[in-house]
């Protein structure tokens, strides 16, 4: 495999790799949903369950050699302690984006493994271990997603006629914040569906062009965006913050600022 010193490492050799292992992160987390299990809280008030950790735990040592030297910044290690920012490409990690989603048991949870180049996501991979779904996507090297044996191209559609269809939190909605959001902007878009999904799932809705639109409006961390930021980079779509701005990655703290993710056009 490529060291960290080439110009780029991200290729659909690494992103196949990188899937296998994400594969792997979901049966231990599916082998905990399947049981009786405990949530605890972190200092910052969000739940953690031992299927995170036991995710964690598996993907670390495998990017690590996978990619020796590359810096691997993960949840819940980076939440007993904040890392420095690495100097060169970076593993960003969310073992299992969604856990209350988890908890609640509707299936809308991921393993997100995301690769960053000079602030960039420019590999990533999505899975959802309930429902057997994987999005990835390598930048400049297109997105595909894969339902059990099946692989397909996927890409961000044009915004239809009839209006767009809005991605919008499972857990983490702000109907107030959301509307004024919306009259705010020019136009204002008209907004024709609304779809719901937990953790990673709205980037990936927005890559395989069902849906056209997510605004989150709240605290986000690099590592829980980072990976469905790739996917939807590569099948043509943005993310940017509200000013307009590209989302950016190695940001002291992790910490994201409000942004807004949109499909192609």
């Amino acid at each position: 495999m490529t060291g960290p010193a080439d110009a780029t490492l991200a290729s659909a050799a690494l992103c196949d790799a990188v899937q296998l292992h994400a594969r792997r992160a979901g049966a231990e987390i599916m082998a905990v949903y399947a049981e009786a299990f405990q949530t605890r809280s972190k200092a910052d008030g969000s739940p953690v369950t031992w299927a995170d950790e036991r995710a964690e735990q598996l993907i670390v040592p495998a990017l690590q050699a996978l990619t020796p030297g590359l810096a691997v910044i993960a949840e819940e290690a980076a939440s007993r302690h904040v890392p420095e920012v690495p100097a060169g490409a970076f593993w960003l990690v969310d073992p299992l984006d969604g856990t209350r989603e988890f908890v609640a048991r509707n299936g809308e949870f991921t393993v997100n493994i995301a690769l960053i180049e000079a602030g960039v996501p420019a590999l990533g991979v999505v899975f959802v271990p309930a429902q057997d779904i994987l999005y990835a996507g390598v930048l400049g090297q297109g997105a595909w997603v894969e339902a059990g044996a099946t692989r397909r191209t996927i890409a961000c559609r044009r915004p239809p006629a009839e209006g767009l269809t809005l991605a919008c939190s499972r857990s983490h909605g702000d109907e107030a914040a959301m509307a004024a959001w919306l009259q705010a902007q020019p136009g204002p878009p008209a907004i024709a569906a609304r779809i719901s999904a937990g953790s990673s799932l709205k980037f990936g809705l927005i890559a395989a062009g069902q849906a056209d639109i997510y605004p989150r409006l709240g605290p986000t961390m690099e590592w829980d965006t980072a990976a469905g930021h790739a996917v939807l980079a590569a099948a043509g779509g943005q993310v940017s913050d509200l000013q307009g701005r590209p989302l950016r990655y190695g940001k002291p703290g992790w910490r994201n600022p409000h942004f807004v993710a949109r499909g192609a056009g």
